[in-house]
């Protein structure tokens, strides 16, 4: 018998774990030894570079791609494409 599975949930998903990551990264680049738990503080560290990175705009993200770019923006770069994808399909099925 197979599983039904929703591609929402499975990108939900890889969004959330692309929120860890950029949390951790974070966490790492302001001195957090590796063995320390992430903390709510961290968490929200992530959710204010992810809306930072959202707020620049297409502009400057557009530009970004003919750059070389750091770990943390390519983690940014993912979790924004994650969210959007999840924001279309959202979309379509409200539609």
């Amino acid at each position: 018998m197979t599983r039904y599975t929703d591609e929402l949930d499975a990108i939900v998903d890889h969004a959330q774990a692309l929120r860890v990551s950029i949390a951790e990264r974070l966490a790492e680049e302001a001195g957090r030894p590796a063995a320390e738990p992430l903390t709510e503080e961290h968490l929200a560290a992530a959710d204010a570079a992810i809306e930072a990175w959202r707020g620049e705009g297409e502009e400057q993200q557009d530009l970004a791609a003919f750059r070389d770019i750091g770990p943390l923006q390519r983690l940014l770069v993912d979790y924004v494409e994650a969210a959007d994808r999840i924001d279309e399909m959202l979309d379509r099925r409200l539609s």
